[in-house]
C-alpha cells in the first residue's frame, strides 16, 4: 500500500478493485438497484486516470467555468452538480472527495478505482483475464466475487460474480457491521477534540439520551440528612420500619368497637369511651360495646366496629341499623407497614409524600447520596448581565437563569461562573476551575457545528468533546464531552432549545448521577385540539397547554408561534408536546403525547 486511507466519514465506505476490462461498472450499474431495493442510500465515487470534462462546450455552466470560476453549481428540480476546478499533482486524495459528499444522505459509499489505498474492498476477477490476484497482495481485500474458474490459494470470503443478490448480500451485512463499529468508535469522550467528528450523522433522541447516559457514573458519597429538608434528596440506603405502622390495631372511623358475634344481635351496653391517644383498659364482654374515635386503639378482645351514622343510643345502650361484618371498619397493626420491612426502597427521591412517610416513622435522620456540584456559564461578548445597562447591540443573559433554576428544581448544588469574556485563555481558566470543583459544566450557545468561537478552541486544550446533531426541534446541535472528572454539557444558544435539550438530556443525566434510579420521562396520553406537523425522521417537541375539556377528557393546544428564540411560548404552556419521529402530521382528535412541566418547571 503506497497511500494509508483514513475514513473522515460516520458511514461506512467499501471499494470495488479490479484490472481494467474485468466489468466492475457492468457490475455495480447491476448492484447498486439491487441494493437500493434493499433500502441502502448510496453514494459513489469514481477514479479516472485521465483528463476528463462532465460538461459540454457551449453550454453557460461550462463557459462560466472555463472563463475563470474555480466553482460551479448547477441545479434544477431533478438535480444539482457542482463542478471545482482544482489541478493538483497528485489527484485529490479519497479522504478530501469523501468530505464533499452529503453524508447525511447516503449510508455507505462505493468507490470505484483507488485501488492502491488501504481501503476495505472487493475484488473483482475473471480467471480468463490471466491477470494475478490482487488479494494475495493487499490485506484490505475483504472478499473476492470471481467466477468459477477462479482457484484460490488464500483463505478468503468468496463469491459468485455473477449472483449480484449475492453481492449485495455481502454488501448490506458489511454496512450493517461497520456502522456499528463507526458508532461505538465515535462516541465524544473517544475523540481528542469534537471539531475532528463534527460531520458526525444525526442521531435520534433516544440515542443521544443512551449515549449520555452510558458515561454517566452515580455518586457514591453518602450523607446525613434531617428529615424536614430531606425533599428532593436522593435516599442511599432502605428505610427500614421500627415500627408498625398503625402500630396498633385501631378504629378507621368514628362508631362503636365490640366483639362480633354470630347472628342477629345488634344491641348492645355502653360501658365507656376511646378517645385517640387513648386506651381502654377495662374488660368488654359479649354484648358489651364501647365509644370509639377514628384512630383510637381497639381494647383487647373487641375486633368489630359500627359508624356513628347507623347508630342510636338511648339510656346506655346502642342499637345498630344495618347488617354488621366481622372486622369492618378496623385497621390492623401493621396494615400499612410491618415492622422490620422495607418502607421506602433506596434510590427514590424523596417528595412531601415520602417526607411524611419517613417521618411517620419516626426518622429524624436518613441517609442521603451527595448533591450533585454543576458549573454552569455563559459566553460572548454580546451577552449582557440582567440589572446592567443593555449594549447597543447586546442581549440580556437569560438561558443561565433557566439553567440554573431548572438545576435547582434538581437539588444540586449551583456554581455561578457568570458571563465569560470571549477571550480562549479565559475560557480555559473557567473551563479548567469548573472541571476540579464541579460534576458537571454546563454552557450554552457556540458550541454547534460550523459555530467559530473561543469554547471549541478552549475545549480543546482542556477537554475531550463531541459535537453531535440530534433529529429534534428545537434543539439540534449538542455539546456532550468530558472536562478533568467532570461531564460537559453544551447545550444550544435559543433560549426554548436550551430548555428543551436540559429536559431530554441533561435531566436523565442529573438524576441518575444523583443516584436517582430508573428514571424516565412523565409522558401523558391526551387529545390533540389541533393539527400538528412533523417531520418524518425527527422527534417534534412543541409547547403546549394541556386541559380537561368539557366531556372530562385531557386536551392539548399549541402556545401559539413555537420559534425557538420564543420563550413565552414556555411561559404559555405546561407541557411539551412530543411528536414521534415515526409521525409527520397530527390531526385534530388524534391522541399525542404530553411531557407535563410539572416535574421541573
Amino acid at each position: 500500500m503506497t497511500e494509508p486511507f483514513v475514513n473522515p466519514l460516520t458511514i461506512p465506505v467499501i471499494g470495488f478493485c479490479a484490472y481494467s476490462g474485468t466489468g466492475k461498472t457492468t457490475l455495480l450499474k447491476k448492484l447498486i438497484p439491487e441494493l437500493n431495493r434493499r433500502g441502502l442510500r448510496l453514494a459513489c465515487v469514481k477514479h479516472a486516470h485521465h483528463n476528463f470534462d462532465v460538461d459540454i462546450p457551449g453550454k453557460d455552466s461550462y463557459e462560466m467555468r472555463h472563463a475563470g470560476a474555480r466553482q460551479m453549481l448547477v441545479a434544477s428540480h431533478v438535480r444539482w452538480a457542482l463542478m471545482t476546478e482544482d489541478k493538483q499533482e497528485p489527484a485529490p486524495s479519497l479522504p478530501h472527495l469523501l468530505r464533499q459528499l452529503e453524508q447525511d444522505e447516503v449510508d455507505i459509499v462505493l468507490v470505484e478505482g483507488f485501488k492502491k489505498l488501504a481501503l476495505p474492498k472487493i475484488e473483482l476477477h475473471r480467471a480468463s483475464h490471466g491477470k494475478p490476484l490482487i488479494h494475495e497482495v493487499d490485506e484490505y481485500v475483504r472478499a473476492i466475487a470471481c467466477d468459477d474458474a477462479t482457484e484460490l490459494a488464500v483463505d478468503i470470503k468468496r463469491l459468485d460474480l455473477n449472483n449480484v443478490e449475492q453481492i449485495a448480500d455481502y454488501v448490506c451485512d458489511y454496512a450493517k457491521q461497520e456502522q456499528q463499529k463507526i458508532d461505538c468508535q465515535r462516541l465524544p469522550l473517544e475523540a481528542p477534540c469534537g471539531c475532528e467528528t463534527d460531520t458526525s450523522k444525526t442521531l435520534s433522541v433516544g440515542e443521544g439520551v443512551n449515549h449520555i447516559l452510558s458515561f454517566v457514573e452515580p455518586l457514591a458519597e453518602v450523607e446525613e440528612a434531617k428529615v424536614e429538608l430531606a425533599v428532593n434528596r436522593v435516599l442511599a440506603k432502605d428505610a427500614v420500619s421500627p415500627i408498625n405502622v398503625p402500630q396498633r390495631t385501631n378504629s378507621a372511623m368514628d362508631g362503636y368497637a365490640f366483639k362480633y358475634q354470630n347472628g342477629d344481635n345488634n344491641e348492645f351496653e355502653v360501658i365507656g369511651e376511646v378517645l385517640a391517644g387513648h386506651s381502654f383498659d377495662g374488660d368488654i364482654n359479649p354484648g358489651q360495646a364501647v365509644k370509639i374515635m377514628t384512630g383510637a386503639a381497639l381494647p383487647a378482645n373487641v375486633d368489630t366496629v359500627e359508624i356513628r351514622e347507623l347508630a342510636q343510643e338511648s339510656e346506655g345502650r346502642v342499637t345498630f341499623n344495618s347488617a354488621i361484618k366481622a372486622g369492618q371498619h378496623v385497621r390492623q397493626a401493621g396494615e400499612d407497614i410491618a415492622q422490620d420491612s422495607c418502607a421506602l426502597a433506596k434510590q427514590v427521591r424523596i417528595g412531601p409524600a415520602e417526607q411524611g412517610l419517613l417521618a411517620s416513622l419516626g426518622f429524624g435522620h436518613i441517609p442521603v447520596y451527595r448533591k450533585p456540584k454543576v458549573a454552569v456559564f455563559s459566553t460572548g461578548d454580546e451577552v449582557c448581565q440582567p440589572g446592567q445597562p443593555l449594549s447597543g447591540v447586546g442581549i440580556y443573559d437569560s438561558n443561565r437563569y433557566t439553567i440554573m433554576g431548572m438545576l435547582r428544581k434538581l437539588d444540586c448544588d449551583v456554581l455561578d461562573l457568570g458571563i465569560i469574556e470571549d477571550r480562549q485563555q479565559a475560557l480555559e481558566e473557567a473551563l479548567q476551575q469548573a472541571g476540579e470543583q464541579a460534576d458537571v459544566i454546563i454552557s450554552s450557545g457556540g458550541v454547534s457545528v460550523g459555530d467559530a468561537d473561543f469554547v471549541k478552541m478552549a475545549l480543546e486544550q482542556v477537554g475531550s468533546i463531541g459535537f453531535w446533531k440530534i433529529a429534534m426541534r428545537p434543539g439540534r446541535p449538542l455539546a456532550f464531552g468530558q472536562v478533568g472528572k467532570a461531564l460537559f454539557f453544551g447545550l444550544p444558544g435559543n433560549p426554548v432549545a436550551v430548555m428543551v435539550s436540559f429536559l431530554q438530556f441533561v435531566q436523565p443525566a442529573i438524576r441518575k448521577m444523583a443516584g436517582e434510579a430508573n428514571y424516565k420521562p412523565n409522558l401523558i396520553p391526551a387529545i390533540a385540539a389541533e393539527d400538528f406537523r412533523s417531520r418524518l425522521g425527527r422527534t417534534e417537541f412543541s409547547r403546549g397547554h394541556y386541559q380537561l375539556n368539557d366531556k372530562g377528557q385531557l386536551e392539548v393546544r399549541s402556545t401559539g408561534s413555537q420559534g425557538s428564540g420564543i420563550l413565552s411560548s414556555m411561559v404559555k404552556g405546561n407541557c411539551l408536546i412530543v411528536i414521534p419521529e415515526s409521525v409527520a402530521q397530527v390531526a385534530s382528535g388524534d391522541t399525542v403525547y404530553v411531557q407535563p412541566f410539572a416535574q421541573l418547571l
